[in-house]
């Protein structure tokens, strides 16, 4: 008998398709959480200041998502206080009541 060569194994496994990453989703255009709050507070006239939680119905009834993106809405009062755009007439933190800024002749904080 002759012999028979054993068959070679099937050509080299067929590479594995490359995986495709998934498309990131646009970054949202718009007004970011500080701005809506900037104007939110500014066209309050409340002689106090606005609230938190008035705050939060003001950018609620703007459109914004404020039950998913409580965290940005707390940072960016933190932040405008720290910067002085925003004054806290009231409590500490995120908590408590805001006002804008009063703006010089120039405009500007």
């Amino acid at each position: 008998m002759a012999e028979v060569a054993p068959a070679a194994p099937a050509a080299a496994a067929p590479a594995k398709a490359a995986k495709k990453k998934a498309a990131k989703p646009s970054k949202k255009t718009g007004p970011g959480a500080s701005e809506l709050i900037l104007k939110a507070v500014s066209a309050s006239k409340e002689r106090k200041g606005l609230s938190y939680v008035a705050l939060k119905k003001s950018l609620a009834a703007q459109g914004y998502d404020v039950e998913h993106n409580s965290a940005h809405v707390r940072r960016a009062i933190k932040t405008l206080v720290g910067k002085g755009a925003l004054v806290q007439t009231k409590g500490t933190g995120a908590s408590g009541s805001f006002k804008a800024k009063e703006t010089g002749e120039d405009g500007v904080y």
